[in-house]
């Protein structure tokens, strides 16, 4: 058994710093040594913004399939935006909330995100012909072409989503993009009729694509087939029109329902703070009580504490979890959770020591006789935990803060379940062959005599 344990101790050593490097070790950048605790909106503040999508025109039946494209579209967007963790969700049967961490977005990147085509493509309107924008070129309408008997708009939903930025030989960026097959046909009879006339280009829903709201209109010098490039856009719109047409098309228009709201992120700072300060208060003056009560005991099961504390948040790191103030609730009670299967296991050790066993013997009758209850406990625990994480993630309550508490909580409790178990073990197991263990007072309170 020593030399087992030592092995065992060896492993949990090996554990403990490889976790304490992932948590503390300033390697930005590194996959696993320069991960960030990821912190949710209600602590590092960002935007909340609500739409709702027009589902007149989708087919009956299929309003579900839109509403979940539409939520992985947005996704797409919004991760090029520079946000490393965003939550885009389902409310009620046409409305989709998007909340963005660490950053607040302007009017123009919140509309943006909403529109289904993101470029369209003109032709001048000859005559008193019905148009579609209106600029200080004139009057456009949408550029069209018949392929198989159907008359279809030449729009970016034919783009491959490889479009990419260059710098333009005359200066400014250029922005290229590619046909599909069916966008490759539309472009060479488009641009054949249009050589030698301007190719109006436009955001969705009728916004003016260019600098200093002037209209983009190159001239078509040769026909079009397989690809393309646009000219005329500043940089931070050449950048954004290229990470969202790589992004998709959303399948049905989205608007703004005026549900929005901005956290600051100094709030969350503070929130992070004294949340910090009163685990630390709190964690120090139970560690002191358990020291002091159950003596060497006590302090294996702190150090184990510590040990707990630290696999956690390694865990949180390396897998990306998002901590919330909710989350940081969850991962605090799990340390009461740690700490009170220590509580169980002492005192079973205490009433073996009273009965006169050996402090060897009495420690493995101790884990032996509290594991059940300890077992039992921590599942219950875990199963509360994940039937309030389905809440959290259905249409019945969809809260991000109940799903927060609920994966800390998850967490939480299996890691100090085996922390408690496993860990406290083998510290306490290092004194069974030294002269300390003679000393069972040491690890008790207090010792009653053996009845007689």
């Amino acid at each position: 058994m020593p030399r087992r344990n030592s092995l065992v101790f060896i492993v949990l050593l090996l554990v403990f710093v490889l976790a304490a490097l992932i948590v503390w070790a300033p390697m930005p950048g590194n996959p696993v040594f320069g991960r960030e605790i990821r912190l949710g909106l209600d602590l590092q503040g960002g935007t909340r913004i609500a739409y709702k999508a027009d589902l007149s025109s989708v087919e009956p039946g299929k309003a579900g399939d839109a509403i979940d494209r539409a939520i992985s579209i947005l996704e797409n967007r919004i991760n090029p935006l520079g946000v490393s963790e965003t939550s885009v969700k389902k409310l009620g049967n046409d409305q989709i909330l998007a909340e963005i961490p660490g950053r607040t977005l302007t009017d123009k990147e919140k509309e943006s995100l909403g529109r289904v085509a993101l470029l369209e493509f003109g032709e001048l309107v000859t005559g008193n012909g019905t148009f579609k924008w209106e600029n200080s070129r004139g009057r456009w309408k949408a550029a069209t072409a018949v392929i198989d008997g159907i008359e279809k708009e030449l729009t970016s939903a034919y783009f491959t989503e490889d479009a990419s930025l260059r710098p333009a030989s005359s200066g400014g960026i250029e922005l290229l993009f590619r046909w599909d097959k069916e966008g490759s046909r539309l472009s060479e009879i488009i641009t054949e009729r249009l050589k030698g006339q301007p190719l109006g280009i436009f955001e969705g829903d009728g916004a003016l694509l260019g600098e200093d709201n002037q209209p983009i209109a190159p001239i078509v010098q040769s026909v079009i087939v397989d690809s393309g490039v646009i000219t005329g856009l500043s940089l931070p719109d050449s950048t954004r029109l290229s990470k969202q047409l790589n992004a998709g098309r959303l399948p049905v228009p989205l608007v703004r329902t005026g549900d929005e709201k901005s956290v600051e992120p100094w709030l969350g700072v503070d929130f992070v703070t004294k949340s910090v300060k009163a685990g630390i208060l709190g964690v120090s003056v139970l560690m002191l009580f358990i020291i002091i009560y159950y003596r060497l005991s006590g302090l294996m099961a702190s150090l184990a504490l510590v040990y707990y504390g630290v696999l956690t948040l390694a865990i949180f790191k390396l897998f990306g979890f998002t901590l919330t103030l909710a989350g940081i609730g969850g991962f605090v009670l799990s340390i009461g959770m740690a700490i009170d299967a220590n509580v169980l296991i002492f005192e079973r050790m205490k009433e073996e020591m009273w009965d006169g066993k050996t402090f060897g013997s009495a420690l493995e009758a101790g884990f032996r006789r509290a594991f059940s209850a300890i077992w039992d406990s921590n599942i219950t625990t875990i199963i509360a935990g994940v039937i309030l994480l389905w809440l959290g993630s259905s249409s019945i309550v969809a809260s991000d803060m109940a799903k927060g508490f609920a994966i800390t909580l998850i967490i939480g409790v299996a890691v100090s379940m085996f922390t408690a178990i496993t860990v406290t073990r083998t510290f306490l197991r290092l004194f069974v062959t030294t002269g300390l263990a003679h000393h069972t007072s040491l690890f008790a309170p207090f010792q009653r005599k053996k009845n007689v």
